[in-house]
């Protein structure tokens, strides 16, 4: 398989482009116009020998945007292939400060969260550096937007489809390419991943100087309960989990979100409620709760909007922060695995 050139920084690149005999400067024409999506036969400050000649040995842009769908409320749904015929997910979404986009890091899944559609038929591979930046570059570009402050993707979640602390040296990588001051220069600190609670990961990221917003999916306050609705809960427990958020704390200065997704007669109960104030009281933390995306092939029930309210409303009474996220994307298949799951299946 040919070499992905998003994979590589400037300076890897720098060093590809003298080894194949040519001068360092390319390098640097190259990386831009790499970020800015364009493919070889885009690269006109190139002779077409040149270009021909990189296009014999290595792919410029392994993420094309397959098809999109455009929801009412604005957000916007996209379904990406890969240059081995693989397809991931996308979604951007619009708000009054920019854009952001959530972007996947595996295809597939094996997290295999009682709610998720995208561990439905296990993980297949993890992606790239160069891939999980290829979806934000080939959506900027999408939108018109060009490098640095001329960018239409101002933020990035990493929360779609896979665990990005199973794929971690390709996020790692992906963190720097994207901070990049020669490429589309998004800083880690406008970056939220989102994990199921990797903990050795967790410890090895606040050693890293990224400084991301870390989000934990925690979904319940019960050991036993939160081992139901995601498996990899069997082998860290939420106090260790705890304990690696409060290092990520100490080390990066950033307080951290935890996510809950709201299961109707599942883990939105008063007991629910009064245990998560229990252990979080006091935390540097946020909660961020979720009305379920439902997915057909899963049984699971989204928990009313009122009872989505009251629930926050117990945890701002006790002086935690939390919020209800916005619903977007309800009627275009938002949660991740959905729209992919369905073309698939559609194109069988």
């Amino acid at each position: 398989m040919k070499e992905f050139l998003l994979d590589l920084s400037l300076e890897e690149l720098k060093q590809k482009i003298t080894n194949m005999g040519e001068k360092p400067f390319r390098a640097g024409q190259i990386f831009k116009a790499l970020h800015s999506g364009l493919d070889f036969d885009e690269m006109t400050n190139l002779s077409k020998d040149l270009r021909l000649k990189f296009a014999d040995e290595f792919i410029a842009q392994p993420v094309k945007i397959l098809k999109s769908i455009v929801s009412k409320d604005g957000t916007e749904k996209f379904l990406f292939s890969l240059s081995d015929g693989n397809l991931i997910e996308g979604v951007l979404m619009r708000y009054k400060y920019g854009c952001t986009l959530c972007v996947s890091t595996q295809v597939g899944c094996r997290m295999n969260c009682a709610f998720c559609a995208s561990g439905l038929e296990g993980l297949i591979r993890n992606l790239h550096s160069g891939e999980i930046l290829g979806e934000i570059i080939a959506v900027n570009r999408y939108l018109g937007g060009g490098l640095a402050d001329k960018r239409k993707i101002t933020n990035v979640v990493m929360m779609g489809s896979g665990e990005p602390l199973d794929n971690y040296d390709n996020v790692v990588k992906f963190l720097r390419l994207l901070s990049s001051p020669d490429g589309i220069n998004i800083s880690p600190r406008n970056v939220s991943l989102s994990t199921a609670g990797l903990v050795p990961q967790m410890y090895k990221l606040a050693e890293e100087n990224l400084h991301v917003n870390l989000t934990v999916s925690l979904h319940s306050p019960i050991d036993n309960e939160r081992q139901q609705i995601m498996p990899v809960a069997k082998a860290y427990s939420i106090k260790e989990i705890l304990d690696a958020c409060q290092n990520y704390f100490e080390k990066t200065g950033r307080r951290y979100i935890f996510e809950y997704v709201l299961i109707k007669g599942n883990n939105d109960t008063e007991i629910h409620a009064q245990t998560l104030i229990n252990l979080l009281k006091g935390r540097p933390c946020h909660v961020n709760l979720i009305r379920l995306n439902e997915v057909k092939e899963k049984a699971l029930k989204s928990a009313s909007d009122k009872d989505a309210y009251r629930f926050m409303g117990v945890l701002e009474k006790a002086g935690l922060s939390a919020t209800v996220r916005r619903r977007m994307g309800d009627d275009i298949e938002g949660a991740c695995g959905q729209l992919r799951r369905r073309y698939l299946d559609d194109n069988k």
